[in-house]
């Protein structure tokens, strides 16, 4: 009930600061007994010595357009273990549908149970449901489609490769403010697309990405860095950079370290207000 409270709080005149919950319960671990009375306490000490960093709390705007997004991320989740049991169920019998998606996996399906009264019994609620949630996914997808339409920075956004309208609503609603980051490369960051790092003494290494940080927003990216190594055909530096990368460390790691450099680029267009522009050496003659 976070973001309620403090813009309740906030149109009643007060100021109110919401603080980074890990920090804060990093700094209540120290005590040895965790009580109300140790934790009231603690919240006081912390607020008293400065030790704390405040965080950012979305506008109501964001959260119902996260919320949209959100719902529509679990009915996808829903239809992808939907289709997963029918196909586990017509295994068992010899069925295979094929790596159809939508009307024609349905279809498919219908044929493979046709005469077989004992399968039909136990896949056609699950092919009814499946339909059903399709339906509601596409009722998402235009909601999407209108407000992205609606929302000039989310077309800006757009003009990068790989990014379509629910990468562009989804990075928009993140990062809601481009002037909360002095730098783009903070960006990056705050989705915690950069790798950890442990340095002491003569150690010094970097690991894996955190997954601290928006999974939503993190996923999209990676979803757009895929598209731009594996579907844009035309040719750029962005692509060639990953490209470059990925014969060096691995395609899992260019898709990565592509997911950030995007999130930094988007910055920057959303910034300046200029749409992405192509390099001059991959333009077509």
């Amino acid at each position: 009930m976070t973001p309620w409270l403090v813009h309740g709080l906030r149109q009643a005149g007060l100021t109110v600061d919401c603080l980074d919950a890990r920090r804060v319960k990093a700094a209540l671990q120290m005590r040895l007994n965790k009580t109300d009375q140790n934790d009231a306490e603690g919240l006081a000490q912390v607020m008293r010595s400065g030790w704390y960093r405040p965080v950012h709390v979305k506008s109501l705007d964001a959260h119902r357009a996260r919320s949209l997004l959100g719902a529509r991320a679990q009915l996808v989740g829903m239809r992808t273990r939907l289709t997963n049991m029918i196909r586990g169920i017509l295994k068992t019998y010899g069925m295979l549908p094929g790596s159809g998606r939508g009307l024609r996996f349905d279809r498919r399906v219908e044929e493979l149970i046709q005469g077989n009264q004992e399968v039909g019994m136990v896949v056609r609620p699950l092919l009814a449901a499946l339909r059903h949630v399709g339906e509601q996914i596409t009722t998402f997808d235009k909601a999407v489609l209108r407000q992205v339409r609606a929302d000039p920075t989310c077309r800006l956004l757009m003009s990068v490769p790989g990014i379509g309208a629910l990468s562009s609503l989804v990075y928009v609603s993140t990062v809601e403010d481009p002037k909360r980051f002095s730098r783009s490369r903070a960006v990056g960051a705050h989705l915690d697309l950069t790798p950890r790092r442990y340095q002491s003494g003569d150690i010094d290494r970097s690991g894996r990405i955190s997954r601290c940080g928006d999974s939503l927003a993190r996923t999209l990216m990676y979803e757009a860095a895929s598209v731009i190594l594996h579907r844009v055909k035309r040719a750029s530096q962005l692509s060639e950079w990953a490209q470059a990368i990925a014969q060096r460390a691995g395609p899992g790691k260019a898709r990565v370290a592509l997911a950030r450099k995007l999130s930094v680029i988007l910055h920057s267009i959303w910034r300046s207000g200029e749409e992405f522009r192509w390099s001059a050496a991959t333009l077509p003659a």
